[in-house]
């Protein structure tokens, strides 16, 4: 009896001192209790996974025009070049072609030799050569390109065997805070990982109409595009796609669910087909929600229905405030571009919208998103095939996100890599504030402005960027 009461006296002080350890846990400082919680080492981890990231060289032909002052620029001497001769005559028509070789990352997902990297890392390649850890080195070929998520599926031209594996993990249980390690070839340095933490889900960056970025303090540089992005199990939660060029430890990532629906038609048909509604949206700002008698900001107003399409057939109208779809609340003008696009052409959906301060839901047959749809169709803003880029009325929205002191203009949105915005350096998150001495304050000034532009003709452009106005010439097709 004597040795029970000894034993339940013993217990019952193991019991406080635990408490106040736990108490004196939960009183440490925020670094104090986090470093407490972090592992002692990722070694383990990276050793695992090491093995099936793969570093990815890609080798591209660019044509160039062969005559000499096409080679060299414009000559600041105009017509009356005194060194024309010259240069014609010593130099010729040069070489036409020229090799251009990048260096990007992926990852093994199948013993067949199936890898995931990003679309920028082997579009346009003519040669694909990947390198694994162990030295081995392999040819690849593209399987299936989805320029939209900026995914690409590529697979090993020779059979290996024992190849490491990667699996795909569920990146929506991902929480902000949690450990991820992030695997790649930066600046061609070779395997390297770094840590850090999840920093944000659902960014939307600009880079096109499905932005749905995890974002992350890990170190992300140019090369890691198209490496793993793994939690402590091991697991890939998402595919490392950019980063902010003006911030430190700003690093965005592809969530590997997004991948999971991306790989499989991406391994039938080489592309991926979506759905399509049909209508131009913008944000619902604070202003638009009042005029419209909304008690909050929220849902995607329908700027314009495309003629003929979907929700025109179905009875959506401009100034349509679409606030569910399938069931799903639309918080946010992005969410209904994503949703849309995972429905199956062909299939039925539910669309409810606020017309005249009043609750109308519409049927609708979703339609199939072609590759020469434009951007537009899905998203906000005016997609512009000529120049190359898709631009929008600066809200104070897009000016936090940009993180903008600029409150008129409209703001670049997305750019085609291709295009002659590209060309003309232009980025996601330029303001535009002039074009040929007109001044841009809206998105109509902006229409106004590129409907009076001539083919061939180079347009000026007076931009923000970053705090600093600055020129650029833009060539029109």
């Amino acid at each position: 009896m004597l040795q029970y009461k000894h034993n339940i006296k013993l217990l019952v002080s193991t019991l406080v001192m635990a408490l106040i350890l736990l108490g004196a846990g939960l009183a440490m400082g925020g670094k104090q209790l986090q470093a407490a919680l972090a592992p002692e080492s990722f070694a383990e981890l990276a050793r695992q996974a090491s093995p099936a990231v793969v570093n990815i060289s890609t080798e591209k032909t660019h044509r160039t025009p062969g005559r000499v002052k096409e080679f060299f620029g414009p000559s600041p001497f105009g017509r009356e070049d005194p060194f024309r001769e010259f240069f014609e005559k010593f130099f010729g028509d040069l070489p036409k072609n020229f090799k251009q070789r990048s260096l990007g990352s992926g990852f093994i997902i199948d013993r067949d030799g199936f890898i995931i990297t990003n679309n920028h890392v082997v579009e346009g390649a003519d040669k694909i050569k990947v390198k694994l850890v162990d030295g081995r080195e392999f040819a690849a070929t593209i399987k299936g390109r989805d320029p939209k998520t900026d995914l690409a599926l590529i697979k090993l031209t020779t059979s290996a065997h024992d190849l490491p594996v990667l699996r795909l993990g569920n990146s929506d249980t991902v929480q902000v805070g949690d450990w991820v390690l992030a695997v790649g070839n930066p600046f061609g340095l070779g395997h390297t990982v770094t840590q850090g933490i999840i920093s944000a889900k659902g960014r939307v960056i600009g880079a096109g109409p499905y932005d749905d970025f995890l974002q992350t303090d890990a170190s992300i540089n140019p090369g890691n595009s198209g490496g793993p992005l793994l939690n402590l199990n091991g697991e890939v939660v998402g595919i490392n796609t950019a980063i902010l060029a003006t911030g430190q430890g700003i690093g965005f990532a592809t969530p590997s669910n997004i991948a999971q629906e991306v790989i499989p038609p991406l391994k039938e048909k080489g592309k991926v087909t979506r759905g399509l509604l049909g209508v131009q949206i913008q944000v619902v700002t604070p202003g638009l929600a009042e005029s419209f008698g909304l008690a909050k900001p929220h849902g995607a107003l329908v700027a314009q229905v495309n003629p003929g399409s979907p929700a025109a057939q179905a009875g959506i109208q401009r100034g349509d405030i679409i606030v569910e779809y399938n069931g799903k609340v639309i918080n946010e003008m992005h969410d209904l571009p994503r949703l849309v696009a995972h429905t199956a052409p062909g299939t039925k959906a539910t669309v409810k919208v606020i017309r005249q301060g009043k609750e109308k839901t519409i049927s609708v047959t979703i339609g199939e998103l072609k590759e020469e749809d434009q951007l537009s169709k899905e998203t906000d803003g005016d997609s512009e095939s000529e120049l190359g880029m898709v631009v929008q009325e600066l809200t104070p929205q897009l000016a936090r996100q940009f993180r903008l002191r600029d409150t008129r203009g409209v703001v670049v949105m997305a750019v085609d890599r291709s295009g002659p915005a590209a060309e003309a350096g232009l980025r996601p998150g330029d303001v535009i504030v002039e074009i040929n001495n007109t001044q841009i304050t809206s998105q109509s000034d902006y229409q106004k402005a590129i409907k009076g532009l001539k083919s061939k003709t180079p347009a000026r452009l007076l931009i923000k960027r970053q705090g600093r106005t600055l020129y650029v010439t833009l060539e029109i097709p």
